[in-house]
């Protein structure tokens, strides 16, 4: 069966993309079926650089075609921050409390709503072509932790149209509706074609 290795090492990430590519006849596999991990360096300055950064390291390592992704949050009162940065907002090594305690002190200057959006892009890398897909979602970010689902910003970001956080979605939910889902299903639908 063809592989695909997804760059990533977080278990919650590659959940939610298994999940969408279910029905691929392909196997999925991350950097955490591997003993030796590479540390890619997320270099780029826009999502689409970087999650092909991410592609292309791992295809150039393991010489199995691969997916990088890069997501992240921009809020439109911190003129898009944390952007390519939401992973590491408050530091290099922050965990999801230190960036989701940050973001709350950082939009305590500003009056609600706090309207913002999670972007995701996608791109497939086979050693000959790029094939990347883009996704999005808006709502708006709340100065408070609510539900244990998910991971990053979840707890604090509730999509336009509801009134729960990403935190309080059970995955399935998410995943009907996520930046990573849209994607990725966009992201499926080209591999169906392209593989």
């Amino acid at each position: 069966m063809k592989k695909i290795l997804i760059a990533t090492k977080n278990k919650g990430k590659l959940n939610d993309i298994k999940e969408i590519f279910r029905e691929l006849d392909v196997e999925i596999i991350s950097l955490l079926d591997f003993d030796e991990v590479i540390e890619i360096e997320e270099t780029g300055s826009s999502f689409e650089e970087n999650a092909q950064i991410k592609a292309r390291a791992c295809f150039e390592k393991y010489e199995i075609p691969s997916i990088g992704d890069d997501s992240g949050l921009i809020v439109d009162q911190l003129n898009g921050a944390p952007g390519i940065y939401s992973a590491r907002y408050a530091s290099e090594n922050a965990t999801d409390e230190q960036n989701n305690q940050k973001l709350i002190d950082e939009l305590k200057r500003f009056p609600e709503p706090h309207r913002a959006k999670f972007v995701c892009v996608a791109s497939y890398y086979d050693g000959n072509k790029f094939i990347n897909s883009y996704g999005e979602i808006n709502g708006r970010i709340i100065p408070e932790i609510r539900g244990s689902n998910g991971f990053g910003y979840d707890p604090m970001f509730i999509p336009n149209g509801f009134y729960k956080t990403f935190g309080e979605f059970s995955i399935e939910d998410k995943n009907k509706i996520s930046h990573r889902s849209v994607a990725f299903k966009k992201l499926y639908k080209k591999l169906v074609t392209a593989l």
